[in-house]
């Protein structure tokens, strides 16, 4: 009697062998384009302009040493004989400076284009370094809960229990105390960064942590748990794909949140210097001249911090009830 077992058909080894390759990038598009979250958008005017509105902002802003008739940081290229001109519509008006320039000569438009690059920058930086924080430690706390848990929170209800700007305020008093004069120009945006960072963490920690604590009891990750799987596995790839979807909407409102408390911090005196303006710092300056007929040197600086913050409100709130499976 023959006793050897049979051999595996050609499709049954060549399925075997086969390796499981990732989606490609069509697929991945097709996908997209099928997806609830497209179709909203598409059917959404008002968070299609803020899309449009905020991309050519940014597109603007990043592609400012190409399209601006003058580096606003270079003191070389400032010229006070052309100081305080009006917007070009004015008959005083002079080309290529179309919304005019300020006391020292510096070009409205390339300041506003510069300045909003720099606080594009800060914003997001800001809202992922507190995302990145906020997100591990409310994992943490959720998952492993006890005294851990605890401390966690009670060092979010501290910083709750402060202003926001005080603390931001206080963070870089003590930083520009404490740095050399040659280094504070230098790390004045990393120094925002963590300013805006560190009170900001909170909302994330919490909101992860509620979620996790409800993962944390469901089957999936008791039956993980049972089959000795790491906890930093089963926080990262099981508990946190479930709590993205409130901390998406939130970091998305959080960025125009984060971009005017870079723009209160400068126009306070404690955030960009002025040879590095932001919005924030442009608007400080210009409030100078504001009551001596000097008025665009404030305005368009203003009017262009409303509009970024504006097109980033009104995507996370279609954000919002985009994600929320109350309103399908």
């Amino acid at each position: 009697m023959d006793k050897t077992a049979p051999s595996p058909g050609p499709t049954a080894s060549a399925a075997s062998a086969t390796p499981m390759t990732p989606p490609r990038p069509a697929a991945l598009l097709s996908r997209m384009r099928d997806s609830d979250l497209w179709h909203s958008f598409r059917t959404h005017p008002s968070a299609i302009f803020a899309a449009a509105l905020l991309a050519l902002i940014a597109a603007t802003a990043f592609l400012a040493p190409l399209i601006t008739p003058q580096n606003p940081y270079d003191l070389a290229a400032l010229e006070l004989w052309n100081a305080e001109i009006p917007p070009i519509w004015n008959p005083e008006g002079q080309w290529p400076y179309l919304l005019g320039t300020d006391t020292q000569g510096r070009d409205i438009l390339s300041a506003i284009l510069y300045g909003s690059r720099i606080s594009l920058v800060i914003g997001f930086a800001s809202v992922l370094l507190a995302l990145a924080v906020g997100l591990a430690l409310g994992l943490v706390a959720g998952y492993l809960g006890g005294w851990i848990d605890n401390v966690i929170m009670r060092v979010g209800d501290v910083l709750l229990s402060m202003p926001f700007i005080l603390i931001a305020i206080l963070i870089t008093a003590i930083a520009s105390a404490s740095l050399p004069t040659a280094l504070k120009d230098v790390l004045a945006a990393p120094i925002l960064i963590f300013a805006i960072a560190v009170p900001s963490w909170v909302q994330y920690a919490r909101t992860v942590r509620a979620s996790a604590m409800v993962e944390a009891r469901k089957e999936y990750v008791q039956a993980a748990r049972l089959i000795r799987v790491r906890a930093w596995r089963i926080m990262l790839h099981h508990i946190l794909p479930n709590c993205m979807t409130p901390i998406m909407v939130a970091a998305t409102l959080n960025f125009g949140l984060a971009i005017l408390s870079e723009a209160t911090l400068s126009f306070l005196g404690v955030g960009m210097p002025p040879d590095q303006p932001s919005l924030g710092t442009l608007i400080r300056i210009g409030n100078q001249y504001l009551f001596s007929g000097l008025w665009w040197i404030v305005v368009f600086p203003s009017i262009q911090l409303c509009l970024i913050v504006l097109s980033v409100n009104m995507i996370g709130d279609w954000l919002r009830d985009a994600l929320n499976p109350k309103l399908r």
